[in-house]
């Protein structure tokens, strides 16, 4: 299955996530990182709500649905390592 998003090809699902948002809105903002503080955690999500609310509809879906799932995923590892 093929991937277009404005009439380009995502052939990764990283190339899909900059198409559908943007180009320059970094990926990383919405789903985090492993290493991050707490603190660091909250400054981020703040930035990435900020964004959210300046994007169209389509990309802030999908922006947020970023979110959702690297913060399901977290909470997955989490309890695994429990």
């Amino acid at each position: 299955m093929k991937l277009y998003v404005g009439g380009q090809e995502a052939l990764t699902p990283l190339e899909f996530a900059e198409l559908a948002l943007g180009v320059g809105v970094d990926i990383e903002l919405f789903i985090g990182s492993e290493d991050e503080s707490d603190e660091d955690r909250a400054i981020r999500l703040d930035a990435a709500r900020d964004i959210l609310r300046d994007l169209d509809g389509p990309a802030a879906g999908f922006g947020s649905a970023l979110m959702h799932t690297a913060e399901r995923c977290r909470m997955r590892t989490w309890k695994a390592a429990a």
